[in-house]
């Protein structure tokens, strides 16, 4: 699974990557599509390929024919996901491009090379506490990359595709006053999540992986109840200075998004176990 954790690796730095520059952007009011395309694709290729030469992975044939298959399944990804944000449809596919990238690396896994090369040296030469072995190491630290952009970017897709929050371009200034003018939306109201999320995911896998199950269960819960006041808020008329999202729109926002965040983090943590 070496290539598959290199290739979760580029995943989440692309994704990060595509994220930080489209906020940045924003801010200053020169947000395009391609930029924060280009930026992303180009940050996601140097990680995979530099990651596998950190690995050792590229010193066989199957190596590089993994490593080239990931690389499409990158592409594909970042092209079709950045897509489908901004259109009415598209949202399956994007999800669907994703999974088969990963399944295709899961299946074909039998033929990576075991991770090791200038990584495992370093692995050794710092004597960390709990001894990773390279391959496990690749693996945590794509299955944490892909909590943060990545994991609010499947939310995101899923939340689009159900109606429950609309699809746009990032915002410049151009549109701030057009925007302004419109109904707020879930996403606008709680904006909180964008962050939350990913501090969750991270939280669920990290106790997962310590074997404290039970105390990420208690962190699912206790979202719902802290949360609860603040959806409740919005079955009153005129409430929050007169917001337009309702308790409906808003708990169904809430409830998709969080089953959907914490499917991430649960089937991360399952490939980690």
């Amino acid at each position: 699974m070496s290539v598959f954790a290199i290739l979760l690796v580029a995943i989440g730095v692309a994704d990060l990557a595509r994220s930080i520059i489209e906020q940045r952007s924003t801010r200053e009011g020169d947000a395009t599509r391609w930029r924060v395309h280009r930026i992303g694709t180009e940050a996601g290729i140097v990680s995979l390929w530099f990651g596998a030469a950190l690995a050792g992975l590229l010193t066989t044939t199957s190596g590089w024919l993994l490593v080239a298959l990931a690389t499409v399944s990158l592409a594909a990804w970042l092209l079709v996901s950045g897509w489908a944000l901004t259109r009415d449809r598209g949202h399956v596919i994007a999800l669907s491009t994703l999974a088969g990238g990963l399944v295709a690396q899961l299946a074909l896994a039998g033929w990576a090379p075991q991770a090791g090369g200038a990584l495992a040296r370093w692995i050794t030469w710092a004597d960390l506490p709990w001894s990773p072995e390279p391959g496990r190491a690749l693996l945590i630290a794509g299955l944490a990359l892909v909590q943060l952009s990545t994991g609010n970017l499947i939310v995101r897709l899923v939340l689009i595709s159900t109606g429950a929050m609309a699809p746009g371009p990032p915002i410049d200034r151009t549109q701030a006053a057009d925007r302004a003018q419109e109904p707020d939306q879930p996403s606008d109201t709680l904006k909180g999540g964008r962050l939350l999320g990913p501090l969750e995911r991270i939280f669920i896998l990290g106790l997962g992986l310590a074997g404290q199950v039970t105390a990420a269960g208690i962190v699912i819960a206790a979202k719902g109840l802290i949360r609860w006041p603040e959806l409740r808020s919005y079955a009153r008329p005129g409430s929050a200075g007169g917001r337009h999202s309702d308790i409906d729109t808003v708990t169904e926002y809430f409830l998709v998004g969080s089953f959907v965040s914490w499917l991430v983090a649960l089937g991360a943590l399952v490939l980690a176990l």
